[in-house]
């Protein structure tokens, strides 16, 4: 037999390239298996229930230890904890979603949001990540930049909607996060700086995602010093779906 068989018609190099074929299919077995610990099981957009994706592709729980304490489990179970106040535009898989409420409170399309956990998001050093300037007392404004508190606020429409109270930064990206805003109502409400139109020169800011008055509807603060991850994400998408949602107009084509 000729150096490197293993029998007349087996050799090394077969032997090679089939354990490679193998170590590879088994590869490509665990990283599918992985990439569906968020977003798992899927759900059957007919029934509403979630469907059965089988033992082959579905992982194990795993138990991540928090840096700051506590676990977490991945893929976790299904959980329906809200009602989705909108239906679909036809029976095929993959129709987009109808509001049949406001889609901009009730949490819909481009203004949903996730139901992260309801705690800060902390620092490296156990500090609250995200604080007003009235409470991170360590940071200020750059002298040459001219401070936001104080501002007028307007909506799109050119109404109204309130005076800068404070701003809150983050802490490990040393950038401002969102304006708090004392509305005509008396309520403080968050809005996110980077949708947010800064007019220097006229001490006012614009609200271009949103009407005037409809910032008396955005999310509300549990604690007027801190907000959650949860919090967060309901801040960030009643603004954002505003862009869509805010007045009719704005769901029809351009054409």
């Amino acid at each position: 037999m000729p150096t490197g068989a293993l029998t007349s018609h087996l050799d090394v190099a077969q032997v090679t390239l089939y354990a490679f074929w193998i170590f590879f299919a088994l590869l490509i077995l665990y990283l599918r298996r992985e990439d569906r610990r968020e977003g798992y099981p899927l759900i059957n957009e007919s029934t509403g229930k979630p469907q059965n994706d089988g033992y082959l592709t579905i992982p194990d729980k795993k138990i991540f230890r928090l840096f700051h304490g506590g676990t977490t489990t991945s893929p976790q179970p299904y959980r329906s904890e809200r009602e989705i106040k909108a239906k679909p535009a036809t029976n095929h898989p993959g129709s987009p979603l109808i509001p049949t409420g406001n889609p901009m409170i009730d949490g819909v399309g481009p203004a949903a949001w996730v139901q992260r956990q309801d705690v800060p998001d902390l620092t490296y050093d156990g500090l609250t990540r995200i604080a007003p300037l009235r409470v991170a007392t360590d940071h200020a404004i750059d002298e040459h930049d001219r401070d936001p508190r104080g501002f007028t606020v307007y909506g799109a429409d050119g109404v109204k909607a309130g005076k800068i109270r404070d701003a809150w930064l983050d802490r490990s990206e040393v950038i401002i996060r969102y304006l708090e805003v004392t509305t005509p109502k008396g309520r403080n409400v968050l809005v996110p700086f980077t949708l947010s139109k800064i007019d220097q020169g006229k001490g006012k800011v614009v609200l271009e995602s949103i009407l005037g008055a409809q910032i008396e509807d955005a999310p509300k603060l549990a604690n007027p010093d801190r907000i959650t991850r949860l919090e967060e994400d309901k801040v960030c998408a009643y603004f954002a779906g505003g862009i869509l949602y805010a007045t009719p107009a704005r769901q029809e084509p351009l054409l």
